[in-house]
């Protein structure tokens, strides 16, 4: 009996051993994150049942960190006040079952009032993009993810005619970039994060191989961006806005990966054929793979 209790003592010690050195082995050599882009949480459509099931896989997986890539919520352009922060107490109670650190990056869906059909005025406190400060933290900002730096962008700015965005890093961030990496060691990997996409084929896959991006699409400055990184080591933009899974690879340098939407067709199905899903990012020493992973959930019939 006292030699059977001792057994079982060492094969759980070694058990233990052995889940210890696996998760030293990740923490020195690899780092696990996921990126869950054009959520639209919403409690329409099953969007909430949708997400538990997206964060259940999440959790599933073990990720290091978890990065949002904006439009978290579904919607604070186009409706009142009371709505648009019922949304985001909706998110911030079902983001917080992810086991992992999570930071978040704001969309042009997270933005209050800039649509004149909400009714919102202009004076109220929370106006434009205050509300998301308040519910959810800073629209730009810069992260230490245990040796990858990580640069959450503010790509959606207001057009003088009421109603309308476009893409664009306003001078005051790009400024903060510069103040960044002039800190930062120039072989440090950096991963930029970023709702509206600096670079993508979109429009081209759409309309042809001369086809110029409608405006809102892609932030128009975006040369101004990446040529502040000429001398660092960025080495990931995720990107979210268009709904499409795609992976650009410049120079063997830079990948580009606008990662899909956890809400396919916002929640009414795949979009284009692209299911509900999330993008599983791996970063080994010198090399990051990525992989589109659907998750299981369907719409109801």
């Amino acid at each position: 009996m006292a030699k059977r209790i001792l057994n079982l003592l060492v094969s759980f010690l070694l058990v233990i051993q052995i889940n210890l050195l696996f998760s030293q082995n990740r923490s020195e050599n690899e780092k696990v994150i996921v990126f869950l882009t054009d959520i639209h949480v919403q409690p329409e459509r099953n969007a909430i049942e949708g997400f538990k099931k997206a964060i259940q896989k999440v959790n599933e997986l073990k990720p290091d960190y978890v990065i949002t890539g904006g439009d978290l919520i579904f919607d604070a352009l186009a409706v009142s006040f009371e709505r648009a922060d019922s949304l985001f107490n909706i998110y911030n109670e079902l983001i917080k079952q992810i086991k992992a650190p999570v930071y978040n990056t704001m969309g042009n869906h997270d933005i209050l009032g800039w649509y004149e059909k909400g009714g919102v005025s202009r004076e109220h406190k929370f106006f434009g993009k205050k509300l998301y400060q308040s519910k959810i933290g800073k629209t730009y900002y810069s992260v230490d993810l245990n040796g990858i730096k990580l640069l959450v962008l503010d790509s959606i700015e207001e057009l003088p005619e009421k109603g309308k965005y476009y893409g664009y890093v306003n001078e005051e961030q790009l400024n903060w970039l510069k103040n960044e990496l002039s800190k930062t060691d120039t072989n440090t990997t950096i991963i930029i994060s970023t709702h509206i996409p600096l670079l993508t084929t979109f429009s081209q896959i759409r309309n042809g191989s001369m086809a110029a991006n409608e405006r809102g699409l892609v932030v128009e400055n975006s040369k101004d961006v990446l040529d502040l990184f000429k001398r660092h080591n960025l080495r990931l933009v995720l990107q979210g806005h268009l709904h499409i899974y795609e992976d650009i690879n410049i120079q063997n340098k830079i990948r580009f990966i606008t990662g899909g939407a956890v809400s396919a067709r916002w929640w009414t199905g795949p979009n284009e054929g692209l299911e509900e899903g999330f993008v599983l990012i791996k970063i080994k020493d010198d090399k990051i793979s990525a992989e589109y992973i659907d998750y299981g959930w369907e719409v109801s019939k």
